[in-house]
C-alpha cells in the first residue's frame, strides 16, 4: 500500500509569521533616492519593505526611549509666595 496523504511532507514556502497588515505607501523621488541611498548604506542590503520595516522600528524605539527618559526626568517645583 502506498504512502497516505498525512505521510507526504508539505511542499513549498515555510509558513511566515504571518501576513500582517498590507499598507501602500507612496515615496517622492527625493525620498525614494534617500531611502536607497539608506539601503546602500547598509550591510545587508534589505529590500525596500524591509528598510522601512527596519526604519519605522527604529524610529520607534528611540520615540519611546526618549519618552520614558522624560518620564524618568525630576520635574523642578515651583514655589509661590
Amino acid at each position: 500500500m502506498g504512502k497516505s496523504i498525512k505521510d507526504i511532507p508539505k511542499r513549498g514556502r515555510p509558513k511566515t509569521t504571518g501576513r500582517g497588515e498590507g499598507i501602500l505607501v507612496r515615496l517622492h523621488l527625493p525620498e525614494l533616492a534617500r531611502l536607497d541611498d539608506w539601503i546602500a548604506a547598509q550591510e545587508d542590503k534589505p529590500s525596500r519593505p524591509a528598510a522601512l520595516r527596519r526604519l519605522a522600528n527604529k524610529a520607534l524605539a528611540q520615540e519611546h526611549a526618549t519618552a520614558a527618559t522624560d518620564a524618568a526626568k525630576p520635574t523642578a517645583s515651583k514655589r509661590r509666595r
